[in-house]
């Protein structure tokens, strides 16, 4: 099917996947909305296939503004229907502080089946941004924090990240063949005593459409140059949720940036913490506000022609 269809009228029309880059909402979670909440009404070819108007278009961005405000997607229909109303998030109208409460209690119980649950179903209708700035990096940040004052709690941090890294680590496989030219390295820096910060921000780039190699391990300096070329890497983002060693901000990493050919940036609570020791003319910040980092993150690569020759 071409990109762009033209049907009677000469309408344009689009197909779902044209629409997902557009809007960075995948295809399931378009699926989603038209299937359970009659949100879309896309025209059907006669062998079903979904085209989308301009119009769908403007919509799914206007429901992505609703969602952004926390409103629960159950209730957008009728906002998009009745313009007059006014939605006022709150306790009647955002539900992510209960779903934030469930996370958390099917986390403490260790409650698997629960998470796998909790996690399918919010990717499922809402965009990966809104998921993580919403529910995922709220939760992960009182996690960390439980950890670091109750030990008992660094079992369900572990469980969560064993939980996180086989879902996202799975989404990544399937979706990488059909990502686009842009290849995108994520991974922690040595004092990262934790992957959850890279895994969050893997998956973000993973819906933005790059290809994502997500190492759990830190590499040598000249560990990642290899990393970069071989891969044919176009950004390299370092995450930790801790302050890491000063030394390694104010002239290690500046050192390993000369070094190579794709820009290399920080992302996560070291980023915050280390923000007055990073040498910005060598080093970007991508913030610890992972929904924040990914706009940035997608400044540094709108630009920047794909390497030539990457693996497929």
């Amino acid at each position: 099917m071409s990109q762009k269809a033209n049907l009677p009228g000469d309408t344009p029309r689009y197909p779902i996947r044209e629409v997902s880059r557009l809007t960075g909402v995948n295809s399931v979670t378009l699926r989603a909305w038209e299937r359970r909440y009659g949100l879309l009404r896309p025209h059907r070819t006669p062998k079903g296939h979904r085209l989308y108007a301009r119009e769908d278009i403007e919509r799914v961005e206007a429901i992505l503004q609703w969602l952004n405000r926390g409103v629960p997607v159950s209730q957008v229909r009728e906002l998009l229907d009745k313009p007059e109303l006014t939605a006022r998030p709150g306790p009647e109208t955002d539900d992510w502080a209960h779903q934030r409460e469930q996370l958390m209690a099917a986390i403490e119980a260790l409650d698997s089946p629960r998470l796998d649950a909790l996690f399918n179903q919010v990717l499922a209708l809402y965009p990966a941004r809104v998921c993580i700035e919403r529910l995922w990096q709220p939760v992960v940040e009182a996690l960390e924090e439980s950890a670091d004052e109750h030990q008992g709690m660094a079992l369900q941090r572990r469980v969560l990240e064993a939980f996180l890294r086989t879902r996202i680590g799975t989404r990544l496989y399937h979706a990488n063949p059909q990502a686009g030219p842009r290849q995108v390295l994520v991974t922690s820096l040595p004092d990262a005593d934790s992957p959850l910060w890279g895994l969050l921000i893997a998956l973000l780039a993973s819906e933005q459409g790059h290809r994502v190699h997500l190492l759990d391990a830190p590499l040598p300096p000249r560990g990642m140059n290899l990393a970069a070329e071989r891969l044919g890497i176009d950004l390299i983002v370092m995450t930790s949720g801790k302050a890491e060693k000063s030394d390694l901000i104010k002239h290690q990493l500046p050192r390993l940036a000369e070094q190579l050919d794709a820009p290399l940036a920080l992302c996560g609570p070291v980023a915050r913490i280390r923000a007055n020791d990073i040498d910005n003319r060598h080093v970007i910040s991508l913030g610890d506000q992972l929904a924040e980092a990914i706009g940035r993150l997608e400044a540094l690569l709108v630009d920047r022609p794909p390497t030539a020759d990457a693996p497929r």
